[in-house]
């Protein structure tokens, strides 16, 4: 039995129509930016820093997320280029957005001489908690989806009714793929965030590095058993090219840096022990 789909728009005022991708990405966007604030100021990091950063950091993000999605969607927008700025639709591309927030951070810092892995080791686990609630926006547009299944095995996932409902999608049960993902996001929060905060343990980087690792070990995965995969040559799916070198790099440069440099700060330091 097929089910209607939820609608992906939450209000309309008039003309104006306010989607559930977009209150979801927002939401994600404000509690990470909260998070960031409180955290920071533990650090030293001013609230007006964040602000800053976030307000040139987010309008680079989604362009570059856009950019990445239409870049490997060309084929179809190069003959509707009236539909690349519909963001609201969906289609944008969470690696483009890290690296264009990325970019934005490095050059943030360097220009306000606030030490870049600490600023990214501040907002790295709020980033994670935003990406695991930003998948629930795929789920209103009813993309980043899996494969088809039945709807026997979603039952025997114990999945509330509407998330299966919103599982039927072009005539056939599909794997909540959104639904792994956020759920290994999630635990990866919960994780960055008890590691981070254990004294005399990170040097600072590595809970960004942590969150790399986490992160693109988890992607790889569900990247594989979803249908709407970016892909290249050879419909070689790109974020589990991107993932598999995030991994393995992220891995390395967590070794070469406590090998190298044994004079790195600790991110936490229990003042009552001398090390």
């Amino acid at each position: 039995m097929a089910y209607l789909a939820l609608n992906p728009i939450a209000v309309r005022i008039g003309s104006i129509e306010v989607h559930w991708y977009g209150i979801f990405i927002a939401s994600a966007v404000m509690l990470a930016v909260y998070l960031s604030i409180v955290e920071g100021k533990k650090h030293g990091i001013k609230s007006d820093n964040i602000y800053d950063m976030i307000l040139l950091a987010l309008p680079t993000a989604v362009i570059c997320a856009r950019i990445y999605y239409v870049a490997f969607q060309w084929n179809y927008y190069q003959y509707h280029l009236d539909e690349i700025i519909r963001i609201w639709d969906g289609g944008i591309a969470i690696y483009g957005a890290l690296i264009g927030a990325a970019i934005v951070v490095y050059l943030y810092c360097r220009n306000k001489f606030i030490p870049v892995w600490l600023m990214l080791d501040v907002i790295a686990p709020t980033v994670i908690l935003g990406q695991a609630i930003g998948r629930w926006g795929n789920f209103m547009n009813q993309e980043a989806f899996g494969q088809i299944t039945s709807l026997s095995f979603l039952n025997h996932l114990h999945l509330p009714h509407f998330i299966i409902q919103q599982m039927f999608i072009q005539g056939a049960y599909r794997q909540p793929t959104f639904l792994y993902e956020s759920i290994w996001d999630l635990l990866g929060f919960v994780l960055l965030m008890n590691i981070r905060h254990m004294p005399n343990f990170l040097k600072r980087g590595e809970t960004t590095l942590l969150y790399i690792i986490w992160y693109a070990f988890g992607r790889f995965f569900v990247e594989g058993m979803r249908t709407d995969s970016l892909v290249v040559f050879y419909d070689i799916r790109i974020s589990q090219i991107l993932s598999f070198v995030l991994f393995f790099a992220a891995i390395g440069l967590l070794i070469y840096r406590r090998k190298n440099y044994h004079d790195l700060p600790l991110y936490i330091k229990d003042k009552a022990i001398n090390i």
